[in-house]
């Protein structure tokens, strides 16, 4: 029997110096709190951060931040931190900005195998500044590379333990499509329960993408809005 269950502390050599991180999530649904104080507590730094924003002040993706563990973050944006917005204004963080369709599509690419894809959405701005441009039946488009990562840290409600995944709600936002992006997996979840017991027609994240499996032993303040009674 397939068995990814495992202790969070079991994840702490997957966390090396200077790798690319996808985080799920967007605010407080989908994001995997547990993980990321795990990879704080490691202490490894020069991190590439890969995420739709960085949560709020103080919280979630934030900590790595304030801590000085980041070296770049690829987002959407930052509106609701004014921490990060101040690390970011004093030089201390590099951010590549990306719409969050555009930032959404990288991800998919990169899971898909593909190299990139050709956009029109921001060729007349900054966005397409540095960029490659190609001109196709005369029009010209952003040769957008596709994003991957060394690990994914995603949240879902229930996993089995083969890792197929059930997410809860609107944390169905980054999730998936990070689970199928990066060489590690790593999946907090609320829930646990024996192989079989899911409907294969509500997985969401096949087990196939997950690589290990770690339960909330309790949803602390920071998951706030979760819900957490499904299946």
């Amino acid at each position: 029997m397939i068995d990814k269950t495992c202790l969070i502390e079991n994840m702490h050599p997957r966390f090396k110096k200077g790798m690319t991180v996808m985080v799920g999530g967007f605010g407080v649904p989908g994001t995997p709190f547990m993980l990321i104080d795990t990879l704080l507590a490691t202490g490894v730094s020069e991190l590439t951060l890969i995420k739709n924003e960085a949560n709020e002040d103080h919280m979630g993706l934030s900590k790595l931040i304030e801590a000085g563990r980041a070296k770049k973050i690829i987002t959407s944006h930052l509106g609701l931190n004014a921490t990060v917005i101040g690390i970011m204004n004093r030089g201390e963080i590099e951010v590549e900005f990306y719409p969050q369709g555009i930032l959404a599509e990288k991800i998919r690419a990169g899971g898909a195998g593909l190299f990139g894809f050709l956009t029109d959405i921001g060729i007349d701005t900054i966005l397409s500044k540095k960029k490659q441009t190609v001109t196709i039946d005369g029009r010209k488009v952003i040769a957008e590379p596709a994003l991957r990562a060394d690990v994914a840290l995603i949240h879902a409600a229930v996993a089995d333990r083969s890792g197929n995944l059930v997410y809860e709600k609107s944390a169905r936002n980054f999730n998936p499509l990070m689970a199928t992006a990066a060489d590690t997996v790593i999946a907090e979840v609320e829930r646990v329960v024996e192989n079989g017991s899911l409907d294969p027609d509500q997985i969401h994240t096949p087990g196939a993408f997950v690589d290990h499996v770690v339960e909330l032993k309790e949803l602390t303040q920071e998951y706030g809005i979760l819900a957490h009674h499904v299946i």
